[in-house]
């Protein structure tokens, strides 16, 4: 999927690789992006799953990378995740639809959220018509709808140097930008709450 952003790190594109796959089985998200200056810190980048959509304290965080310095260019490399742990989800909301959040953060403010929808459901046809009571996790598979992801974009400061000499800053977020590629279909994922902050 190809985004289009105007920001000093852009997300060109986030390929979803090894879709659908078995539940228990590692994410992993090839992502390319270009930063348009140079950026003295690291990017973090992070995934999140949605364990419940009533409780972000069964949110997971899968993994947390740092990548940087970022100097000029383009840049690409794949995230890879462990799945989350089925011991920490309610047996009720793993079979289901829930959320996974991809994220990009610099010092410590997120600027760019994507969320997709993951479908998990049993793989085979006699599970899906008559589910047993306990899940059988082994036997489930999950399945990213990668190719309708919702983006979300907040004006952030990258150079906090620059207001410290006087410089005018980016104005603070209190109004995210949204890019969403299917803005009218109403299958887009809904922003998590991950910080008490209204979808």
């Amino acid at each position: 999927m190809i985004f289009e952003t105007m920001s000093t790190v852009n997300i060109a594109n986030v390929t979803v690789l090894d879709n659908p796959a078995p539940f228990l089985s590692p994410f992993q998200f090839q992502i390319s992006y270009e930063c348009v200056t140079p950026l003295k810190d690291d990017l973090e980048w992070k995934l999140i799953y949605v364990g419940s959509a009533e409780d972000e304290t069964y949110d997971q965080l899968l993994e947390s990378v740092l990548v940087g310095p970022v100097n000029v260019g383009n840049y690409r490399f794949v995230l890879q995740a462990d799945p989350p742990d089925p011991s920490k989800i309610r047996e009720e909301d793993i079979i289901g639809v829930t959320v996974l959040l991809l994220t990009c953060s610099y010092l410590g403010q997120e600027f760019v959220r994507v969320g997709y929808y993951v479908n998990n459901d049993y793989g085979d046809e006699q599970l899906r018509e008559e589910p047993p009571q306990k899940v059988l996790i082994d036997t489930v598979q999950r399945n990213i709808l990668s190719d309708k992801p919702r983006v979300t974009k907040f004006p952030i400061n990258f150079h906090p140097e620059h207001a410290e000499s006087g410089e005018e800053p980016p104005p603070p977020p209190h109004h995210p930008a949204e890019v969403d590629p299917h803005e009218d279909d109403s299958s887009s994922p809904p922003d998590h709450p991950l910080d008490n902050q209204e979808p």
